[in-house]
């Protein structure tokens, strides 16, 4: 359990990091895929196909709430490390989603904050990117991002980069 905060309604949201193989992926999955591939008109199995081998390469991170029926995950989002011989130093953060019914409590800013505590403190990474959706900006820009690049399209959507330094002492 990396971080928790109780949300609205009193349940704990728990960030974890998981892999591929953990029970709550097929979760993290069917999540990504309702909020972020199928309103686009995309699979998983499109995404993987984008990027060959990258979702492995991924750290996954999902936030999680108790339920009588087990752990259900209501948020997710991934840390693409960068490539060792890579010109890009800094991590991108990628698939970032909360279920729609459970936006606004924070659990997406809970999952940047668990990213950044492992990308700069845990692996020292120089910084954090990601490629967010027009509509996305004012959330990152709340959490000290700026914005890196001019517009671009990307899965046919206008999006720019966001940027992060790892905090200086």
């Amino acid at each position: 359990m990396m971080g928790t905060r109780p949300a609205e309604d009193s349940q704990v949201i728990r960030i974890q990091r998981i892999t591929m193989d953990h029970p709550l992926y097929a979760q993290e999955v069917a999540l990504r895929t309702a909020v972020l591939l199928k309103p686009l008109g995309y699979t998983i199995e499109d995404y993987y196909n984008m990027a060959p081998g990258r979702e492995e390469k991924c750290e996954h991170f999902v936030a999680v709430i108790d339920h009588p029926t087990g752990d259900t995950v209501v948020g997710a989002a991934t840390l693409y490390p960068p490539e060792p011989s890579a010109d890009e130093q800094a991590g991108k953060v990628q698939q970032v989603c909360v279920d729609k019914q459970r936006q606004g409590e924070g659990i997406g800013k809970n999952l940047m904050i668990a990213i950044e505590v492992r990308a700069f403190t845990e692996l020292a990474l120089p910084g954090l990117y990601c490629h967010a959706q027009l509509s996305a900006m004012p959330f990152y820009e709340k959490l000290g991002w700026e914005i890196g690049s001019d517009i671009f399209q990307e899965a046919g959507i206008d999006h720019k980069r966001m940027q992060i330094v790892t905090p200086q002492p």
